[in-house]
């Protein structure tokens, strides 16, 4: 059996090269791709809740009783009332707290939105305890609020 001729060798040893340009080529296409659909989820995840915290009166009535000095008499009956209103407001942050925690929004997002509110939540001395109770099942958020 004869060998084959040299320039077949170069031909493999090119296409062998091409391959390998184009292989990488598609591996940085593909980690390119990710990224940018991974920053399009967060900023889609980033617009529903703040249309959701912001827009919707769902979460106004809450805002609005805890943009207040700290410590005040309706907090604390607020607080010891465990209103679905005020459960539902703590489980929102949750919420972000847990998507902050699984990577699908970064903390420096949450602070962006909500930095403000969190900061309310923090003021208030029963919030926090009601928050970093175990049984309330706020755990997410407490770790959050601590690193504020």
């Amino acid at each position: 059996m004869q060998a084959p001729p040299p320039a077949w060798n170069t031909i493999r040893d090119i296409v062998g090269v091409v391959s390998a340009v184009f292989g990488v080529f598609a591996a940085l296409l593909a980690v390119w791709t990710y990224r940018n659909n991974s920053t399009r989820e967060r900023a889609q995840w980033a617009v529903q809740l703040y249309e959701k915290f912001y827009e919707s009166d769902q979460y106004r009535r809450m805002r609005e009783a805890l943009d207040c000095a700290s410590n005040t008499r309706e907090v604390s009956d607020l607080v010891g009332s465990e209103r679905a209103d005020f459960t539902d407001y703590l489980n929102f942050f949750e919420l972000m707290a847990y998507l902050a925690e699984s990577k699908q929004l970064s903390k420096g997002d949450i602070l962006a939105l909500f930095d403000y509110y969190l900061r309310c939540l923090k003021r208030h001395d029963v919030v926090m305890r009601y928050i970093e109770n175990e049984q309330k099942g706020f755990e997410r958020l407490s770790a959050l609020l601590k690193n504020l």
